[in-house]
Parts: C-alpha cells; sequence; structure tokens
C-alpha cells in the first residue's frame, strides 16, 4: 500500500483490497498507527489515528493513477477494491542517535533520557 496525502493534515488514503485483514478490520472508524523510517535511518516517526473503509468514488477517481491500475484487473470498479482513509490526530519524531559515539557518552555516565528528549518532538495533527 502506498500513502497518498491530500492537505497538510490527511486525511491519509490508502488503496487495498477488501479481503485483506486491515480492511476488514477498518469497517468502523477504528483506532490505528503507522511507524516511518527515512531511508538512511537518521529519522523515525509514529503517526496516530482512525482508520475506516471510505469507498467514495470522487476521491478514487481523483487519485487514481496508473500505478494504483495495475494491481486492480477490474480498473475502479474492481470487486476487492477497497479505499482506507487514515485520519491522523498525533505524531511523535524522532532523531536517531545509536552511535559508538552515543554509547561512549553513555558510559561515561551521560543522562540518555535528558538527551533524548532534545531530539523527539510530538504534534498534534488533529
Amino acid at each position: 500500500m502506498t500513502a497518498q496525502i491530500e492537505g497538510e493534515q490527511g486525511p491519509i488514503w490508502f488503496f487495498t483490497v477488501r479481503s485483506a485483514v486491515v480492511s476488514q478490520n477498518a469497517a468502523a472508524k477504528t483506532p490505528a498507527m503507522f511507524a516511518f523510517a527515512s531511508k538512511d535511518h537518521e529519522l523515525f516517526a509514529t503517526v496516530h489515528g482512525f482508520l475506516r473503509v471510505d469507498n467514495d468514488r470522487a476521491v478514487i477517481d481523483r487519485l487514481w493513477n496508473q500505478y494504483i491500475a495495475a494491481w486492480y484487473e477490474g480498473g475502479k470498479d474492481d470487486p476487492q477494491l477497497a479505499l482506507l482513509r487514515f485520519e491522523p490526530s498525533e505524531g511523535e519524531i524522532w532523531l536517531n542517535e545509536t552511535s559508538l559515539f552515543a554509547g561512549l557518552k553513555l558510559l561515561l555516565g551521560s543522562d540518555p533520557k535528558k538527551e533524548y528528549r532534545e531530539k523527539t518532538a510530538k504534534v498534534e495533527l488533529s
């Protein structure tokens, strides 16, 4: 599944299939979260919110592209197509501090909690 974002604060849309466990569990508004790691693993994030199936045809038409179409033999009318809507509510972002230098600082008595606090941020998204 590839996330598609509209606007700065969501919703975030995911195309999937009706038979997927995530689709079945999101039949009603369901608490959910997802995690992100940058390619170089220097930045991590978690986003919490609510997930639900929302097969709004106008949204499907607006977001549809050749990459999504490749997965659905029946196109936009494929009976297995499911569109998930994720409404983010809060997120947390942090920088990775795992290194030999960080390990040495810990061995020398540095308080990792104090330094860690300066590398994180919580964000309200709703």
